[in-house]
């Protein structure tokens, strides 16, 4: 099975836009061949993010808590911690709010970190743990 950690951009896809290209792993979690993983700072960054102003695809307290109940009954929940020794092996971020997604993936032991966000992706050859990928690059799950 593989092991994903969705950045928030990629869970609002998922929850939020219903975007076609996370369908795939949205499927391949349904049918057990794929595994989200989400930690504390990821999911409170989600709840935050939900409740941001969206234009016409703003969320009233409701939707948003429907968001975060389908978010947390999708992923598992990451307890481990990363030594700092280990986690100082990680790529810098250019985003520091970004790193938190490295090391969410890296406490996950996930092969693959999913984003459209440009500095996580410009970290994808200099990280050998885990791929840093598109969800469309994954698509094929």
């Amino acid at each position: 099975m593989l092991r994903l950690v969705l950045d928030t951009n990629v869970w609002l896809d998922w929850l939020v836009f219903a975007e076609p290209t996370v369908a795939p792993i949205r499927e391949a979690v349904a049918a057990s061949r794929a595994a989200v993983y989400i930690d504390a700072a990821c999911d409170a960054e989600l709840e935050r993010v939900l409740a941001y102003d969206l234009g016409k695809h703003s969320l009233e307290p409701w939707k948003q808590a429907a968001c975060l109940s389908a978010c947390r009954h999708a992923a598992l929940k990451i307890e481990a911690l990363v030594a700092e020794a280990e986690r100082a092996l990680l790529p810098r971020c250019r985003d520091p709010d970004d790193q938190k997604f490295l090391e969410a993936a890296l406490a996950a032991q996930a092969d693959f970190l999913v984003t459209k966000d440009q500095a996580l992706l410009e970290l994808a050859p200099r990280e050998r743990r885990f791929r840093i990928v598109t969800p469309v690059a994954i698509g094929g799950l």
